[in-house]
């Protein structure tokens, strides 16, 4: 199983989210992705595979203090997402081709 979780350590729901996981015995690995942001193209297929839109995963008030337009197209919003990782929400879990938001921290479990 490949199993990757995108990680804040300074957020509670993703160290909740990293915790869920490892007490189950689960080794992800750990992706600090503000340290280490996805590329567009990776970002792309995280979204593919949460079923959603990049406006849907952003978090809106670092988007304001970003100065990024939520309303941008969809290559554009990307782009300056992963130029701006804060802006991602977070946890993000992937196993596979499968990927979750851990918000709450049980929606992991469903791709388990």
């Amino acid at each position: 199983m490949s199993l990757t979780i995108y990680h804040n350590p300074r957020c509670g729901k993703s160290r909740e989210t990293l915790a869920l996981l490892t007490q189950r015995g689960l080794k992800p690995k750990v992706i600090e992705y503000l340290d280490t942001p996805p590329t567009a193209g990776e970002f792309t297929s995280i979204l593919r595979a949460l079923g959603l839109s990049a406006a849907q995963l952003a978090r809106k008030k670092e988007a304001a203090e970003a100065g990024i337009d939520l309303a941008l197209p969809e290559a554009k919003l990307v782009a300056a997402m992963v130029k701006h990782p804060i802006v991602i929400e977070r946890p993000i879990v992937l196993n596979g081709k499968k990927a979750a938001l851990g918000r709450p921290p049980e929606n992991v479990l469903k791709i388990l």
